[in-house]
């Protein structure tokens, strides 16, 4: 069995300024502050590029976790997907879509996710894990949108809002 979310934000923001701020590892990092994620391996700033790699290690549900991803997929500014090479999952893909939208982009997560330990594992998926991902992912978009937000005010030309 696999899990599938989507999730949708609008941010007021153009579609590459969208999909870079999305790959930067630092907002990852400020947007999971909670976890309490660092990078222990590959990129440890700036924009994830095309076959570069990453591993996060936090603590989710009360345990510590080391999940590596790669940047498997670049279409800038229109998708990227990320994959996990190495972690807690069986299987984890992460596309993230940009397009346009009449208030700026619209940024679409579809990640799809199954868990490791057969019938068990599925049952995790089901009563705590999708939940705890769209949580996870809720998150990570909304600070996402406030500093989308941040840098839209500072663009915005001056005696524009007054």
């Amino acid at each position: 069995m696999t899990v599938h979310l989507r999730l949708e934000t609008v941010v007021p923001l153009t579609p590459g300024q969208a999909f870079d701020l999305s790959r930067d590892v630092g907002l990852h990092l400020d947007s999971l502050v909670a976890t309490r994620e660092t990078v222990v391996a590959g990129r440890r700033s700036g924009l994830l590029q095309q076959g570069e790699h990453v591993a996060w290690r936090g603590r989710h549900l009360g345990v510590p976790f080391t999940l590596m991803s790669r940047l498997t997929t670049v279409d800038y500014p229109r998708l990227f997907v990320d994959e996990e090479i190495a972690g807690p999952f069986r299987r984890l893909r992460h596309e993230h879509r940009f397009e346009p939208h009449r208030d700026g982009t619209l940024v679409t997560d579809d990640i799809t996710f199954a868990a490791p330990l057969g019938p068990l594992g599925r049952l995790v998926e089901k009563v705590v894990l999708e939940k705890y991902m769209r949580g996870l992912i809720s998150a990570r978009n909304a600070h996402l949108l406030v500093v989308a937000r941040g840098i839209a005010v500072r663009a915005a030309p001056v005696g524009v809002g007054d």
